[in-house]
Formats: C-alpha cells, sequence, structure tokens
C-alpha cells in the first residue's frame, strides 16, 4: 500500500508561529509546538494548563492536521466548548466543530452509536440517568428473588455504587466488596447475582447506563478489531485534559487508540491528583512514562495565581511526597511581603469568631466576598463555622453541597431528638419511623395516628387539651407509642420495631434526656451506624459527620437548647435549600455577595484572594479515616496542597488547641503534620486576643506557637 501525504497551504504559518510566541510563555510554547509523538505535560496549579491545550489544539490545524483526526477528551463538556470556541477564534476555521471533543462519555456514546449492533444493541439504544438505573437495579433485585427484609441487604444506590466502582476501576466485585464494603462480605454471592441480571437485562431492554459508555466502548476496542483499526487510524492525535483523574478504564481506552499513531499529549498535575475514592487511578499519570517510553515531558512551572510565598509554601509541602514529578512553581506576581499566617485558637469557638471577624475586616479593606473561601478537608468541620456566619449575619454559599444541618443524615438523627423534647412533633415521627424496615408513608401514618390516640387523651375525649398536660417525663416518649404494636398487628413480631422502642427508652432514660450528644451517640450505635451503610455509598463520611455533631453538641446542657440553637440556621434571612442536581450549589442568602465555603475536593480548579483553611490540626486534616488505606498520606498531602494553590494574595491557616473528642475528653491539638514538616520561618504565626479570652488561655496559645517555632 502506498502512502500519499496531503499538503496544505503553510505560506501564513511563521506569522501565526510568531503570533503564538508572543501570547504563550517559554513553557507554554514548547508544549504548542511539540513534536508528533507521545507527550507527558505535567502543568502546576494556575500554570495556564488550559491555553497550552488550546493553543496546541490551533497550532496541530494550522500545522494541516484535519479536525476530524483529533481527539481531544476533557474533564467537563463545557470545558471541551469553551477551548473549541477559542480555537475556532485562533485558527479562523470553519471546521473546528469536527474536532472530536467533549467528556469520555460523550465521547464514547458517539462511537457507539455508529457500532452498539456489533455488542448486540441497537443504535437507538437509551441512557440511564443515575435515578434510572437505581431503580433498574432495584427490579433487579427483585428479579434475584432476595428478601430484602429478612436479610441486610444494600439499598439499590448502594448496590449502584460497587457495582460502578468496579466496572471504572476494572476490578472484580469481590474484591471492591472486601475493600470498601467489608461488612456485605457475606452477601457478596448475592451482589453479584445482582450485577448478573442487571448486565443482562440492559442488552434486553436495549439500555445503558453511564458505565457502560465506557466499558462497552473498550470492548468494542478489544473485541472487534477491525472497528479499532479504523479509529486507532483516525486519531491521529489525541489530547487529554486532566489526565490525573482519570480511571483505569479511561487510560486503557486511551492506549487502545493510540495503538497506531501514539501522538498522544496528556496533560495534568499529578500533585492534585484528589479523586482516589471515586475510581481515578494515579498511576495513569505517574506511570505513563513507563506505558510511552518514548514520551517527552513538558513540566509547566510559571504560575500566574499566587504570591511567591504561597507558592514557596506550597513547593516545600509537596516536595514531601515520593511518587511524584519534582516541580518548582515560580511567581509571576510580585511579592507583597506577607506570609501565609498561621492562626492556632484556643477552641473551635475562637477559631470560628476569629474567621468571622477576619472577613468582615477583608470586607471592609475592599475585598468582596465573592474573592473569599472557607476550605475543609470535611464537612463537619464548617459546623461551628457555619453557625458563626448565621449569627454576624455573613452570607455564604456550600461549595460542598447542602449546609450541613440540612443534610438527609443530620436531619434523620435530629428528628429522633425532636421527638424526645416534642413527643407530638408529627414531622419528626414520620421520618423516624419511615426508617424502620417495613415501614413505609402510610404505616408511618397510621402508627402516628396511634400515638395521636394515647391512652390518657383517649380516656378524657379531648386529645389536644389532655396532650398539653401531659408529663414531661422519662417514660412519656415510650408510653405514647406502648398501643401501636395492638393497633398494627404486624408490628407486634418486628424485631426492628422492637429495637426502636428501646432506643427511645435509652433516649428518654433520666440520665440521657438533657445530653444530646450522649443521645447523638446512641442513635449511632443503636442502629442507624447499620441503616448508614445499608442506605449511602459513603456511609462512613455521614457517620464522621454524626460524631462531629456529637461533639459539637457536648457543649449544651439540655436537647432543647441544642434544638434551638439549631434553628439559628433556619431564620427569614437563610432561605432553604433548593434539592441539589449535578453541581448545583446551594445559597445562604440572597445577597450579591457571598462568602464561599468548600470542601478540598469541591475546590480543585477554582481560586479566591483569600483563602483560609480550617481545622488543620493532626487528626482532621490529614483525615484519620483516609490513612487507613497504602498511599493515602501522599493522596492527603495532595489534597494540601490543592487547598495551599487556591489562594492569591492571602492565606490564613487555623486550627483550635483544645478540643472535647467523641469520648468526652479534652485534648490537646497539634498542628497538622503539612505544617509542621514545612519551617517556620514560612509562616507569619498569629497570636490571637480577646477581651472574653480566658486569662490561663492566652499563655497557651503563645506556648503552642513558640513551640511550634523552636
Amino acid at each position: 500500500m502506498k502512502s500519499y501525504v496531503v499538503k496544505r497551504d503553510q505560506r501564513s504559518l511563521p506569522d501565526r508561529l510568531t503570533r503564538f510566541k508572543d501570547e504563550l510563555n517559554e513553557e507554554q510554547f514548547r508544549v504548542v509546538t511539540a513534536p508528533a509523538k507521545a507527550a507527558l505535560v505535567v502543568a502546576g496549579a494556575g500554570t495556564g494548563k488550559t491555553r497550552a491545550i488550546t493553543y496546541r489544539v490551533a497550532y496541530l490545524i494550522e500545522q494541516g492536521v484535519s479536525p476530524q483526526r483529533i481527539l481531544l477528551a476533557t474533564f467537563t463538556n463545557r470545558a471541551s466548548r469553551e477551548m473549541l470556541r477559542r480555537v475556532e477564534s485562533l485558527t479562523g476555521s470553519q471546521n473546528v466543530h469536527k474536532v472530536w471533543g467533549g467528556t469520555f462519555h460523550r465521547i464514547g456514546n458517539l462511537i457507539l452509536r455508529r457500532h452498539a449492533v456489533s455488542l448486540g444493541f441497537d443504535a437507538n439504544y437509551s441512557i440511564l440517568d443515575s435515578e434510572d438505573a437505581k431503580d433498574f437495579i432495584n427490579v433487579c433485585i427483585e428479579d434475584a428473588a432476595i428478601d430484602t427484609k429478612a436479610k441486610r441487604f444494600p439499598k439499590p444506590e448502594v448496590v449502584q455504587d460497587i457495582i460502578s466502582y468496579a466496572n471504572n476501576t476494572d476490578a472484580p466485585i469481590d474484591e471492591i466488596v472486601i475493600e470498601k464494603y467489608p461488612y456485605f462480605e457475606p452477601i457478596t454471592h448475592q451482589i453479584k447475582r445482582v450485577d448478573e441480571i442487571y448486565q443482562a437485562r440492559k442488552i434486553e431492554r436495549n439500555v445503558m447506563d453511564y458505565d457502560d459508555l465506557l466499558m462497552n466502548w473498550k470492548r468494542l476496542l478489544i473485541e472487534k478489531p477491525e472497528i479499532a483499526t479504523v479509529y486507532a487510524e483516525q486519531f491521529q492525535h489525541i489530547l487529554v485534559d486532566e489526565y490525573q483523574d482519570t480511571n483505569k478504564l479511561q487510560a486503557e481506552i486511551i492506549d487502545l487508540l493510540a495503538a497506531k499513531h501514539r501522538n498522544v499529549m496528556v496533560v495534568g498535575d499529578d500533585a492534585q491528583s484528589i479523586f482516589a475514592w471515586r475510581g481515578a487511578e494515579f498511576t495513569n499519570i505517574y506511570e505513563f512514562p513507563k506505558r510511552y517510553p518514548e514520551a517527552e515531558l513538558f513540566k509547566l512551572e510559571t504560575n500566574y495565581r499566587s504570591t511567591p510565598e504561597i507558592l514557596g509554601l506550597a513547593n516545600v509541602s509537596i516536595a514531601n511526597n515520593k511518587k511524584q514529578f519534582p516541580k518548582m512553581l515560580t511567581a509571576v506576581k510580585r511579592s507583597r511581603d506577607v506570609k501565609p499566617a498561621l492562626v492556632p485558637s484556643s477552641d473551635v469557638e475562637q477559631q470560628s469568631a476569629f474567621i468571622a471577624s477576619r472577613i468582615l475586616e477583608l470586607r471592609d479593606e475592599g475585598t468582596s466576598l465573592e474573592d473569599i473561601a472557607v476550605i475543609y478537608r470535611s464537612h463537619y468541620h464548617s459546623v461551628e463555622l457555619q453557625l458563626e456566619l448565621a449569627r454576624r449575619n455573613i452570607p455564604y454559599r456550600v461549595q460542598s453541597g447542602v449546609r450541613f444541618f440540612e443534610q438527609a443524615h443530620i436531619k434523620d438523627v435530629v428528628s429522633y431528638l425532636r421527638i424526645i423534647v416534642n413527643p407530638r412533633d408529627e414531622l419528626a415521627w414520620k421520618r423516624v419511623l419511615k426508617m424502620i424496615p417495613g415501614i413505609g408513608s402510610t404505616t408511618a401514618a397510621r402508627v402516628f395516628e396511634t400515638i395521636q390516640m394515647h391512652k390518657p387523651a383517649r380516656e378524657q375525649g379531648r386529645y389536644q387539651d389532655a396532650a398539653a398536660e401531659l408529663p414531661v417525663s422519662p417514660s412519656l416518649t415510650v408510653g405514647l407509642v406502648q398501643d401501636v404494636p395492638q393497633a398494627i398487628p404486624r408490628l407486634r413480631s418486628s424485631e426492628p420495631f422492637r429495637k426502636f422502642i428501646i432506643l427511645l427508652e435509652l433516649l428518654s432514660s433520666q440520665e440521657n434526656r438533657n445530653d444530646p450528644s450522649k443521645q447523638i451517640s446512641l442513635i449511632l450505635e443503636h442502629g442507624y451506624d447499620a441503616y448508614l451503610q445499608e442506605n449511602y455509598e459513603n456511609a462512613d463520611s455521614r457517620a464522621e459527620d454524626i460524631r462531629g455533631l456529637s461533639m459539637y453538641a457536648q457543649r449544651y446542657d439540655s436537647t432543647e437548647t441544642f434544638l434551638s440553637e439549631l434553628a439559628l440556621l433556619s431564620t427569614e434571612q437563610f432561605k432553604e435549600p433548593a434539592p441539589l442536581v449535578g453541581e448545583d450549589v446551594v445559597s445562604a442568602g440572597d445577597e450579591d455577595e457571598l462568602l464561599t465555603l468548600t470542601s478540598v475536593h469541591q475546590a480543585k480548579g477554582l481560586e479566591w484572594k483569600a483563602v483560609f483553611i480550617i481545622w488543620a490540626a493532626e487528626g482532621k486534616f490529614p483525615s484519620p479515616r483516609s490513612l487507613r488505606e497504602i498511599d493515602s498520606e501522599e493522596e492527603e498531602r495532595r489534597l494540601w496542597y490543592v487547598s495551599l494553590t487556591r489562594a492569591k494574595d492571602e492565606l490564613y491557616i487555623t486550627y483550635p488547641l483544645l478540643m472535647t473528642d467523641y469520648n468526652r475528653q479534652t485534648v490537646l491539638q497539634k498542628p497538622s503534620r503539612f505544617v509542621t514538616e514545612c519551617p517556620p520561618a514560612m509562616f507569619e504565626i498569629w497570636n490571637l486576643e480577646e477581651e472574653s479570652l480566658p486569662t490561663n488561655d492566652a499563655p497557651l496559645i503563645l506556648s503552642a506557637a513558640e513551640d511550634f517555632i523552636n
């Protein structure tokens, strides 16, 4: 076979290259004009990664590469559209839309529409969204004849997560259950049976879920070599953005597509690989040079975001990771002679008061609330701060999802407390009743009707008047449900209902009824922990939230006072959140400016003028739960690095010196290992003073600061 190279008109190319050189820095220009072969671009935070990719696509088109022979895989479809719009502006080409651009799922869908018949599907297959897939799995659980009431079996969304994680990590379900869901190991064979039915049923019904768009794409390339050859030939150049966040399946697909030309350029930052918990594979980027020995390594190290002082701290911190591509970010910005502030506080209340005070000062100094963010490792770390912001009327949004006290698992636990304080709270009763296996909305309503008709009230014939006179005693709450089993016979032999009554007795006892912290612990220990495991894929994280809530509640001397305090977040200024869809953000106020509260994971890719990193204490950041896994300390340090590099001008790192732990022991906290492994000279240590500070606390803060310096 004879090859013929199509020559393009390149008369204007030198002029365009000159323009590119003017618009790019030297590092970016080398990436953009790299020779046609495998390339790994390690792009540090704030170094213009997107700009380099965009100009690379423009350069290829101007070099004569046909747009339809370029594949551009991005993290979001929006990113792809924006890049290609910019490419069209740079090149003036009307054919840029022919570039195969978008997420892996979008590109996989385009290819599968052409070849679905080869895999047993029709071309008009439907795509199941997450909710559809959950409902479909529920049907498969029924088909598998699993008695979910007789045995402890996970809810459909948890089964869905197990199957999805196995698919995306290319690992068997047995391994995933042992690694992430050990409490379901005895029923692994049943979960595998559901998966078998699910996979077969999707072909029968001509439907695919999101994971299938990748799995079937890979199957197509492996099982149909004639089709794989077509696409390996077509995609002369492959570019992948955010390569550090790809999973094993996505990396394998890229390798199959690049088999012929091997002109694959992957762009990412190994130091920002922070999504292992959802299947991202760090080794994809770290071991890329092993899979492509001929690959050229490029580094983007010129940072346009942060001050030299902030970058200096980030560079020293990430250098402690052994598995990485070493790099040294260099600031374009001039120094502001302001070091990152390390701010130890006497306790968590003072930490929150400091952050709120400093935010108000920054706003007075001209920094918009929109340019300020508070970053935390775990969502429950923001509890005290959210209440402090509410007290001071500082409007905020929670980038990491709904506000802490509006999360489903927190509302569940609080509902138990509400019925102890107010046994006639209908909404709270129905919420906790529906968590009991076998009780749905109808039965819950009947149970509550029985509770309304409690015997003392029935005898007097006027429930409302009688109820108002009922004494608030430890036995009242349990007494309200004593007639329920008789009123609804099938509950009489219900073991879950019996355990529910025992829990109410514990919560209502004289010893516990005015101890919200102990009550929350009892709820978690007497069934709710198991409920989380059966109903949520992130059960461990939610249980951690509840333990954090229990620690927070230790400061209240009665459950009623605790519940009243929570009502602060539901005042008129703070509107109720709407249901979350996709990447929606819940706002806590109607003001034009909103402060951002965010987890580290949600903060990735964003930036603010001033950033506060809170709870920078050992045992909080890094997360002790994350440190149970191999190599997790390095991922935690990458999370820390992402936090540091979000700040443009000012960075505040705070932690409380004293805290009361889950066992009610007062402990002295040390700064995070990520703080102490950096030279003290890189920080400006702030000593907090206030009129209400107990006289014995100020020396404690000074002493801790001096210990760190020394």
